[in-house]
Protein backbone atom coordinates (compact mmCIF):
# COMPACT_ATOMS: atom_id res chain seq x y z
CA UNK A 1 0.00 0.00 0.00
CA UNK A 2 1.44 3.45 -1.22
CA UNK A 3 2.00 5.61 1.99
CA UNK A 4 2.75 8.63 -1.15
CA UNK A 5 1.43 12.45 -1.00
CA UNK A 6 -0.91 12.83 -3.66
CA UNK A 7 -0.36 15.80 -5.86
CA UNK A 8 -3.97 17.68 -6.27
CA UNK A 9 -5.26 20.32 -8.50
CA UNK A 10 -8.57 21.50 -7.19
CA UNK A 11 -11.21 23.17 -9.75
CA UNK A 12 -13.75 25.53 -7.66
CA UNK A 13 -16.94 28.43 -8.25
CA UNK A 14 -18.04 28.85 -5.37
CA UNK A 15 -17.51 28.96 -1.25
CA UNK A 16 -15.34 26.03 -1.03
CA UNK A 17 -16.12 24.64 2.18
CA UNK A 18 -14.80 21.35 0.59
CA UNK A 19 -11.30 22.73 -0.08
CA UNK A 20 -11.37 24.02 3.19
CA UNK A 21 -11.94 20.42 4.65
CA UNK A 22 -8.99 19.33 2.14
CA UNK A 23 -7.10 22.08 3.44
CA UNK A 24 -7.20 21.25 7.00
CA UNK A 25 -6.68 17.70 6.67
CA UNK A 26 -3.50 18.36 4.31
CA UNK A 27 -2.07 21.25 7.32
CA UNK A 28 -3.29 18.57 10.13
CA UNK A 29 -1.19 15.82 8.45
CA UNK A 30 -4.08 13.51 8.90
CA UNK A 31 -4.48 13.35 4.75
CA UNK A 32 -1.38 12.53 2.75
CA UNK A 33 -1.80 14.85 -0.25
CA UNK A 34 -0.37 17.90 -1.51
CA UNK A 35 -3.02 20.58 -2.82
CA UNK A 36 -0.90 22.31 -5.73
CA UNK A 37 -3.26 24.51 -7.24
CA UNK A 38 -6.83 26.13 -7.57
CA UNK A 39 -8.24 26.89 -10.59
CA UNK A 40 -11.49 29.01 -10.42
CA UNK A 41 -13.72 30.15 -12.72
CA UNK A 42 -15.29 32.80 -10.67
CA UNK A 43 -13.34 35.70 -9.53
CA UNK A 44 -16.00 36.40 -6.64
CA UNK A 45 -15.97 32.75 -5.29
CA UNK A 46 -14.68 32.62 -1.57
CA UNK A 47 -13.13 29.71 -2.16
CA UNK A 48 -10.07 32.16 -3.73
CA UNK A 49 -9.58 33.40 -0.35
CA UNK A 50 -9.48 30.10 1.08
CA UNK A 51 -6.59 29.21 -1.13
CA UNK A 52 -4.76 32.50 -0.72
CA UNK A 53 -5.12 32.42 2.77
CA UNK A 54 -2.98 28.61 2.70
CA UNK A 55 -0.71 29.73 0.64
CA UNK A 56 -2.06 27.52 -2.51
CA UNK A 57 -1.09 28.97 -6.27
CA UNK A 58 -4.82 30.55 -7.95
CA UNK A 59 -5.45 30.73 -11.39
CA UNK A 60 -8.44 32.74 -11.83
CA UNK A 61 -9.91 32.22 -15.45
CA UNK A 62 -13.19 34.11 -15.18
CA UNK A 63 -12.29 36.87 -17.95
CA UNK A 64 -10.99 37.20 -20.84
CA UNK A 65 -8.45 40.51 -20.79
CA UNK A 66 -11.02 42.09 -22.90
CA UNK A 67 -13.61 42.24 -19.92
CA UNK A 68 -15.78 39.82 -21.51
CA UNK A 69 -16.92 36.56 -19.62
CA UNK A 70 -14.55 33.37 -20.91
CA UNK A 71 -16.53 31.11 -23.11
CA UNK A 72 -15.79 27.59 -21.95
CA UNK A 73 -13.76 26.57 -24.43
CA UNK A 74 -11.55 30.09 -23.76
CA UNK A 75 -11.47 28.61 -19.90
CA UNK A 76 -10.63 25.03 -21.53
CA UNK A 77 -7.84 26.23 -23.14
CA UNK A 78 -6.26 28.25 -20.05
CA UNK A 79 -7.26 25.95 -17.83
CA UNK A 80 -5.46 22.42 -19.50
CA UNK A 81 -2.66 24.85 -19.72
CA UNK A 82 -2.13 25.09 -16.17
CA UNK A 83 -2.99 21.71 -15.03
CA UNK A 84 -0.20 20.56 -17.81
CA UNK A 85 2.04 23.33 -15.67
CA UNK A 86 0.85 21.94 -12.39
CA UNK A 87 1.50 18.46 -13.43
CA UNK A 88 -0.85 17.01 -10.37
CA UNK A 89 -1.42 13.55 -10.26
CA UNK A 90 -5.16 13.91 -9.74
CA UNK A 91 -7.91 16.70 -10.76
CA UNK A 92 -10.71 17.60 -7.78
CA UNK A 93 -13.83 19.23 -9.31
CA UNK A 94 -15.41 20.79 -5.46
CA UNK A 95 -17.89 22.81 -6.15
CA UNK A 96 -17.25 22.86 -10.04
CA UNK A 97 -20.44 24.67 -11.73
CA UNK A 98 -19.41 24.46 -15.40
CA UNK A 99 -19.74 21.36 -17.90
CA UNK A 100 -16.83 20.73 -19.55
CA UNK A 101 -15.80 18.98 -23.00
CA UNK A 102 -15.21 15.58 -23.95
CA UNK A 103 -11.83 17.52 -25.66
CA UNK A 104 -11.06 18.99 -22.27
CA UNK A 105 -11.56 15.92 -20.43
CA UNK A 106 -9.74 13.17 -22.66
CA UNK A 107 -6.93 15.86 -22.65
CA UNK A 108 -5.88 16.37 -19.15
CA UNK A 109 -3.18 14.07 -18.90
CA UNK A 110 -4.70 12.44 -15.23
CA UNK A 111 -8.05 11.21 -13.37
CA UNK A 112 -10.32 14.11 -12.50
CA UNK A 113 -13.04 12.92 -9.54
CA UNK A 114 -16.50 15.12 -9.12
CA UNK A 115 -18.22 15.24 -5.97
CA UNK A 116 -22.25 15.03 -6.67
CA UNK A 117 -24.76 15.81 -3.65
CA UNK A 118 -26.98 12.77 -4.74
CA UNK A 119 -26.57 8.79 -4.35
CA UNK A 120 -25.50 8.26 -8.12
CA UNK A 121 -26.90 7.05 -10.59
CA UNK A 122 -29.84 8.71 -9.46
CA UNK A 123 -30.68 12.26 -9.88
CA UNK A 124 -28.38 13.52 -11.79
CA UNK A 125 -27.69 17.27 -12.52
CA UNK A 126 -28.55 19.77 -10.37
CA UNK A 127 -31.27 20.90 -7.67
CA UNK A 128 -30.90 17.11 -6.42
CA UNK A 129 -32.27 18.27 -2.56
CA UNK A 130 -35.79 19.60 -3.85
CA UNK A 131 -36.05 16.56 -6.37
CA UNK A 132 -35.06 13.94 -3.44
CA UNK A 133 -37.69 15.81 -1.30
CA UNK A 134 -40.34 16.13 -3.74
CA UNK A 135 -39.78 12.35 -4.36
CA UNK A 136 -40.33 11.28 -0.93
CA UNK A 137 -37.32 8.98 -1.28
CA UNK A 138 -35.90 7.37 2.04
CA UNK A 139 -32.42 7.51 1.07
CA UNK A 140 -30.12 10.41 0.15
CA UNK A 141 -26.57 11.13 0.18
CA UNK A 142 -23.25 12.61 -1.59
CA UNK A 143 -21.01 10.47 -4.59
CA UNK A 144 -17.08 11.06 -5.70
CA UNK A 145 -16.80 9.73 -9.01
CA UNK A 146 -15.11 9.22 -12.23
CA UNK A 147 -15.59 12.46 -14.30
CA UNK A 148 -16.36 11.20 -18.05
CA UNK A 149 -17.80 13.13 -20.73
CA UNK A 150 -21.06 12.31 -20.12
CA UNK A 151 -22.65 14.49 -17.25
CA UNK A 152 -22.49 12.52 -13.90
CA UNK A 153 -21.79 9.08 -15.27
CA UNK A 154 -18.36 8.39 -14.34
CA UNK A 155 -17.60 5.09 -12.16
CA UNK A 156 -18.64 6.21 -8.81
CA UNK A 157 -15.86 5.18 -6.46
CA UNK A 158 -17.56 5.97 -2.91
CA UNK A 159 -21.30 7.00 -1.52
CA UNK A 160 -22.12 8.28 1.60
CA UNK A 161 -25.63 7.63 2.70
CA UNK A 162 -28.17 9.24 5.32
CA UNK A 163 -31.98 8.62 6.19
CA UNK A 164 -34.69 11.01 4.80
CA UNK A 165 -36.74 12.54 7.48
CA UNK A 166 -40.44 13.18 6.56
CA UNK A 167 -39.53 17.11 8.20
CA UNK A 168 -36.41 17.43 5.58
CA UNK A 169 -36.97 20.81 3.90
CA UNK A 170 -34.56 21.34 0.49
CA UNK A 171 -32.12 23.28 2.69
CA UNK A 172 -32.13 21.19 5.90
CA UNK A 173 -31.10 17.92 3.61
CA UNK A 174 -28.51 20.38 1.93
CA UNK A 175 -26.67 21.03 5.26
CA UNK A 176 -27.20 17.39 6.35
CA UNK A 177 -25.57 15.92 2.97
CA UNK A 178 -22.68 18.50 3.14
CA UNK A 179 -21.70 17.33 6.48
CA UNK A 180 -21.61 13.96 4.79
CA UNK A 181 -19.46 15.99 1.73
CA UNK A 182 -17.23 17.31 4.23
CA UNK A 183 -16.37 13.74 5.79
CA UNK A 184 -16.34 11.55 2.31
CA UNK A 185 -13.81 13.55 0.43
CA UNK A 186 -10.74 13.53 2.75
CA UNK A 187 -11.86 9.98 2.89
CA UNK A 188 -11.99 9.18 -0.69
CA UNK A 189 -8.82 10.96 -1.32
CA UNK A 190 -7.10 9.36 1.43
CA UNK A 191 -7.92 5.40 -0.49
CA UNK A 192 -6.48 7.32 -3.72
CA UNK A 193 -3.22 8.20 -2.07
CA UNK A 194 -2.81 5.43 -0.63
CA UNK A 195 -3.59 3.24 -3.69
CA UNK A 196 -6.78 1.39 -2.10
CA UNK A 197 -8.18 2.94 -5.00
CA UNK A 198 -6.65 2.47 -8.00
CA UNK A 199 -7.78 5.30 -10.42
CA UNK A 200 -5.99 4.08 -13.61
CA UNK A 201 -7.23 0.41 -13.72
CA UNK A 202 -10.89 1.87 -12.10
CA UNK A 203 -10.94 3.90 -15.97
CA UNK A 204 -9.34 0.97 -17.77
CA UNK A 205 -12.37 -1.66 -15.89
CA UNK A 206 -9.53 -3.27 -14.29
CA UNK A 207 -11.28 -3.78 -10.98
CA UNK A 208 -10.81 -7.23 -9.22
CA UNK A 209 -14.31 -9.07 -7.59
CA UNK A 210 -12.31 -7.64 -4.43
CA UNK A 211 -12.78 -4.35 -4.61
CA UNK A 212 -16.90 -3.74 -5.57
CA UNK A 213 -17.58 -0.17 -6.51
CA UNK A 214 -18.65 1.95 -5.22
CA UNK A 215 -17.92 1.94 -1.46
CA UNK A 216 -20.74 2.66 0.56
CA UNK A 217 -20.46 4.54 4.29
CA UNK A 218 -23.15 5.60 6.12
CA UNK A 219 -21.23 8.12 8.36
CA UNK A 220 -22.09 10.21 11.12
CA UNK A 221 -23.49 13.66 10.79
CA UNK A 222 -21.00 15.70 13.01
CA UNK A 223 -22.28 18.44 14.40
CA UNK A 224 -19.93 21.35 13.00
Amino acid sequence: MSNRRLKVAVLVSGSGSNLQVMIDAMQAGTLPIDIIGVISNREDAYAITRANTANIPVAVLSHAPSGKRMSIATFEKHALAQIEAWSPDLVVLAGFMRVLSAEFIHAVPCAMINLHPSLLPAYKGLDTHARVVRSGDQHHGCSVHLVTPELDAGQVLTQAWLSVDAHDTTEGLGKRVQKLEHQLVPATLDLIAKNVLELDAIKAGRTTGLLKLPLRFWLHESQE
